[in-house]
């Protein structure tokens, strides 16, 4: 008798998926919740656990293939009496103890050279070997801190070779010149096709503006360390720009808006999508009601976004809806950008490294650290008049985080 392994059911939203990295092979043993292969939807990576334990008997779909949900992905065999760990075994349900050791030797082989696709990107985009490295996750397995942790002690090195590299420019040297195609993630071709859908179907503009961020740096050495005692969680900027956001789009009920065919619908709530940077690539997960959340309750969510989005466990739920999205490409260094709308929404709010810049304060030069907003929006929906006013209520505000606390 054998147990199939199915593909889990995908959202109604998902229509297929992609396998995206078997942890077993044939003959491997396997026990029972260990993940067996991982499935990779446009938004979210599955993990598909083992049901028994036993022996991976037959792969159906391998790495790349499109399964659909409930969809055979291989066939998994229950563990006879005296155990089964071979291929030959498998087939011929006999083994001698030499096989046996062989194969456990084979196996923990096998599980230090598994990788999930976060760990083989990284490892491709280093151009490292991931034989180099010694795993010390569970099986040997490689983790992210053993990939890293080889580049910061090969950092010179490689450096080094980039140089050579790169003043290799006779034609006796092209042989070392090189070229690696992988096909796009999921992922990775969904933020693209949502990127040429918000250019080519949206009226978007750009406002700008920019905000002394002074007071609210004295707040946060002024009560941060006491924050942090009582919550629990350290305070950021992120809860000061989410808690701004939500007070202008009660003054600007439009931002809060979508437009759907012919008609405009107004939300009377405020789900914010927060911009976070996976390994996966950018993902937008949705925090609700922030008008009912304090600002620990903000610090705390997005904290639990950032390491769900690292370890590649947000769910299609955690992805799913926000009427307005929030990007902070200041934690990479960027100063200015314009941000992409994110569909159905009208508008997103790009918040930039905060620098120290000499600004005019009561008729005098004054160094403030200060940081440029952006807010792209859909002009179809959204007028002159909103945009500018939407963005100068969020100066006001972080200008002065008094008024977000009496809310005025």
């Amino acid at each position: 008798m054998t147990i199939e392994i199915l593909v889990p059911d995908l959202p109604e939203s998902v229509a297929d998926a992609t396998v995206a990295t078997w942890h077993k092979k044939v003959g491997d043993r396997v026990t029972r919740d260990e993940v067996i292969v991982e499935i990779e939807t446009d938004k979210v990576v599955l993990e598909v656990p083992a049901a028994i334990d036993g022996v991976l008997q037959e792969i159906q779909h391998e790495e790349g293939a499109t399964v659909t949900s409930k969809q055979v992905l291989g066939l998994l065999q229950p563990a006879s009496a005296e155990g089964t760990l071979t291929k030959e075994s498998v087939q011929n349900n006999e083994a001698t103890p030499a096989d046996r050791h062989t194969a456990a030797l084979e196996h923990d082989d096998r599980n230090a050279d598994d990788q999930s696709p976060a760990i083989r990107r990284l490892l491709a985009e280093h151009g490292i070997d991931g034989s180099q490295i010694k795993g010390t996750g569970v099986g040997g397995r490689l983790t992210r801190e053993d990939v890293e942790s080889y580049i910061a002690q090969n950092k010179n090195a490689v450096a080094e070779k980039n140089e050579t590299n790169s003043t290799a420019t006779s034609p006796a040297n092209n042989v070392y010149r090189s070229e690696k195609r992988v096909p796009m993630t999921r992922l990775r071709k969904r933020i693209a096709e949502r990127l040429l859908e918000a250019k080519n179907t949206t009226a978007m503009l750009t406002t700008f503006n920019e905000v002394d961020m002074q007071p609210i740096m004295q707040l946060r050495k002024t009560y941060g360390e006491k924050f942090e005692k009582q919550h629990g969680t350290r305070l950021g900027f992120m809860s000061f720009y989410i808690k701004a956001v939500v007070e202008a789009l009660k003054r600007y009920p439009e931002v809060n808006a979508s437009i759907d065919g012919d008609d405009v619908v107004y939300h009377n709530y405020f789900d914010i999508s927060i911009a976070v940077s996976t390994p996966r690539g950018l993902v937008t997960p949705v925090l609700r009601d922030c008008d009912k959340l304090s600002m620990a309750d903000i610090e705390k969510a997005i904290k639990a976004f950032a390491e769900k989005g690292r370890d590649g466990k947000l769910t299609v739920e955690d992805l799913t809806g926000g009427n307005f999205t929030i990007t902070n490409g200041g934690v990479f260094g960027s100063l200015m950008s314009t941000p992409i709308i994110n569909p159905p929404q009208s508008a997103i709010l790009g918040m930039h490294a905060i620098k120290d810049r000499p600004v005019a304060i009561n008729g005098q030069v004054e160094i403030r650290p200060m940081m440029y907003l952006a807010l792209s929006y859909d002009h179809r929906l959204i007028d002159g008049r909103e945009s500018v006013g939407f963005l100068v209520t969020i100066k006001e505000l972080l200008e002065d985080p008094t008024r977000l606390l009496l809310e005025i």
